[in-house]
């Protein structure tokens, strides 16, 4: 699970980052609400926390900008502000909840729980030619017969999946898939692709799974 914290106070974005890492997220932050924009735009967030007043674009602009995208990622504000008026006023611009300034790290972690486990009950399935991935169950099926998969491998066709008919850059997918976000051999991902069309039998006219010579990949009908 991947959350971006979108927030300008650097001791809240470290306190944020350290205590949802402890947990086992994956974290990354923003420190302006335009660079908090594109990076919501640009790659796969399973929930974002965002404060509020932030310089430059602000947390309310953000949200309604993601909404107007078809982003609907779950975001829950984190804000000093109390009245019922900002309350309603986030929540119509798409907000999912509402944390008030100062917190406790423990109902945030509550709150992000809550969002998770709301959005796994709707089942996401995602699809490319034969091939459809159940992400609720973690089932993969090609011609309506399942195929196991590793996590890694699921992970991988997911994250292709998601981005269908986009073109995956090798160090976008090391990032999203490994959690890697230093310098590294991406070699391991051809590793790993060349697992998983030989598991779904492609044949060579099921050009699903395309390489994009020196860029990445892309899921494609």
């Amino acid at each position: 699970m991947r959350i971006l914290v979108i927030e300008d106070e650097p001791g809240i974005a470290r306190f944020l980052k350290q205590g949802l890492e402890e947990e086992g997220y994956g974290v990354d932050v923003a420190a302006t609400g335009s660079a908090g924009l594109r990076q919501a735009l640009g790659q796969p967030y399973d929930l974002l926390l965002v404060d509020w007043m932030l310089p430059g674009l602000t947390g309310l602009a953000l949200c309604k900008q993601l909404r107007a995208q078809q982003n609907l990622t779950p975001l829950i504000f984190l804000t000093a502000k109390d009245t019922v008026q900002d309350t309603v006023a986030g929540l119509q611009a798409g907000a999912n909840d509402y944390i008030k300034k100062p917190f406790h790290f423990d109902e945030v972690l509550e709150r992000i729980r809550v969002q998770l486990r709301t959005t796994a009950a709707a089942p996401e399935r995602f699809s490319v030619g034969p091939i459809v991935l159940d992400v609720a169950r973690h089932q993969v099926y090609k011609d309506g017969e399942e195929i196991l998969l590793t996590q890694k491998e699921f992970a991988l066709l997911e994250y292709l999946l998601r981005h269908k008919g986009e073109v995956c850059r090798r160090q976008k997918i090391i990032e999203q898939v490994w959690d890697i976000h230093f310098e590294y051999n991406t070699g391991v991902i051809d590793v790993y692709m060349n697992a998983l069309r030989k598991k779904l039998r492609l044949s060579k006219d099921e050009e699903y799974l395309q390489t994009i010579r020196g860029i990445g990949y892309v899921a494609r009908e």
